[in-house]
């Protein structure tokens, strides 16, 4: 049979690499899979909430394409880890086979497309950690809101917003970053939705207080801008 691709040098794919593309590839043809029903179980390092684990899987999926392999089959790869999730293994088996992606052990952690790149979702994408703890649990230990009366003690927050501009903001040590990133909707007209705040190089939630960052006066929050795509 015609158009086989031939072995590369140096495919070896790099060592904890998460995601990778072109620079890996496999013989077309080479054994598929079909999807296992079974989730992967992992535990995460530490607990992580529903919020931590919807922030990391778009952390990796903004990020996934930027790499190697091709958008349209990142763009499947997400589909099918949705469908996974709802349960809708189907689906997810109709995307899959839809987008002539290869499974070599039955698994979306390991994949391939026709021209042979490879792909790897890590399995957080694919399913929750053990440890999981819910959003109501973390808001009943922490729902201790000061008093009222008390007065807040202001400051002016430095942002860098990705698009280069810097600002500030009037916060206190008390204020959520959800209540911060309505804040700048309101100052900058940038939907909350779009933005993503760090500091120190760690995504922060929108329940985390400025006062759990450690953050000092002069210290400054990066905020990346995510502009909506408009469809063709």
């Amino acid at each position: 049979m015609g158009g086989c691709v031939g072995r590369q040098r140096g495919d070896t794919p790099a060592r904890g690499s998460s995601r990778s593309g072109g620079r890996n590839r496999r013989k077309r043809g080479g054994r598929n899979e079909p999807l296992k029903k079974d989730k992967p179980k992992w535990k995460s390092d530490y607990p992580m909430t529903e919020g931590q684990l919807r922030s990391k899987r778009d952390e990796f999926w903004d990020t996934a394409p930027a790499f190697e392999g091709r958008k349209e089959i990142w763009d499947a790869l997400k589909a099918a880890a949705v469908a996974i999730e709802c349960n809708d293994h189907e689906l997810a088996q109709a995307i899959v086979d839809g987008a002539s992606i290869t499974l070599p052990h039955g698994s979306l952690t390991e994949c391939y497309d026709e021209l042979g790149n490879r792909y790897q979702l890590p399995v957080y994408c694919l399913a929750p950690p053990v440890n999981l703890v819910s959003e109501r649990s973390e808001e009943d230990v922490s729902e201790n809101p000061e008093p009222q009366t008390a007065p807040k003690k202001e400051f002016q927050l430095k942002v860098r917003l990705s698009t280069g501009r810097d600002l500030r903001l009037s916060a206190s040590m008390t204020d959520s970053i959800g209540q911060l990133k309505k804040q700048l909707q309101v100052q900058e007209d940038i939907d909350a939705a779009h933005q993503r705040w760090f500091f120190s190089g760690k995504l922060l939630t929108d329940k985390t207080r400025l006062q759990d960052t450690k953050i000092q006066k002069d210290f400054v929050i990066q905020v990346i801008v995510n502009q909506p795509t408009i469809p063709n």
